[in-house]
């Protein structure tokens, strides 16, 4: 059972290794793949697929606070998922199970973000095929799918607005993090603290300034993701109209 263990000795993750190279491929394979077949999957109801991915997620989830627990690593001061990819793993979950738009709106910006940042540098100590491995890449890559499904296939598209809610959604929720690291003596989103390894936060200046940085700066890529995957003409509305249509 040391593929579900605590210690990682023989699944030591070293950064862009064959196996890191492998979950890039996948990403870019997968994100192709939406794109180049969209309009076959549009003709597709893909409910039920949606529901079943949208469990799986839950079930991951479910099984990595179980293995967090049996191990104990569990503590309230990290466990909570309050972490921007965990919050995106949420919303995830909450978009295959409602397809409520204004979901999709916050979760573009931190699962493009946000998840695809963590694919590329994990923070992750444990290589395949260790079930954390695949617990961290699965949910990471199923966020930046969900949400360029619904782009591509789903017809959703960003609006400037959209930003706006972002930056609303992260406020009202800031607070409340802020509240729960005092209580736990957390760090989540760093907003206690920078992390202790180098990071982009060491030249966004010192606490409490690098966290307007960082919210600036999100603001910022933000508004490039907008540009990127706005609506450029009716081609999808009428997708969407069409999935209405079929739902």
């Amino acid at each position: 059972m040391e593929w579900f263990g605590r210690s990682y000795q023989n699944y030591d993750f070293e950064m862009f290794s064959a196996s890191h190279f492998i979950i890039i491929a996948l990403l870019l394979i997968g994100g192709f793949t939406l794109y180049y077949y969209r309009n076959r999957l549009i003709l597709q109801n893909g409910r039920k697929s949606e529901i079943g991915i949208a469990i799986s997620l839950i079930l991951f989830e479910g099984t990595y606070h179980y293995w967090m627990f049996i191990n104990g690593s569990w503590n309230v001061s990290h466990a909570i998922p309050l972490e921007l990819c965990s919050i995106s793993l949420v919303l995830t979950v909450l978009l295959l199970l409602t397809r409520k738009k204004i979901i999709y709106e916050i979760l573009l910006f931190t699962a493009l973000l946000g998840a695809s940042q963590a694919i590329f540098t994990p923070l992750v100590n444990y290589d395949f095929p260790h079930f954390r491995f695949f617990h961290f890449f699965y949910t990471h890559l199923m966020s930046i799918w969900t949400v360029l499904y619904f782009t591509w296939v789903k017809g959703f598209r960003p609006t400037i607005w959209s930003v706006v809610k972002l930056f609303v959604f992260l406020n009202l929720l800031m607070p409340f993090i802020m509240f729960i690291n005092k209580m736990v003596d957390g760090n989540y989103m760093f907003l206690s603290h920078k992390p202790k390894s180098p990071s982009l936060m060491d030249i966004l200046g010192p606490y409490p300034w690098y966290i307007f940085s960082l919210e600036g700066l999100l603001i910022s890529l933000s508004l490039i993701v907008w540009l990127i995957f706005r609506e450029k003409n009716g081609r999808n509305k009428s997708i969407a109209d069409n999935q209405n249509a079929l739902n």
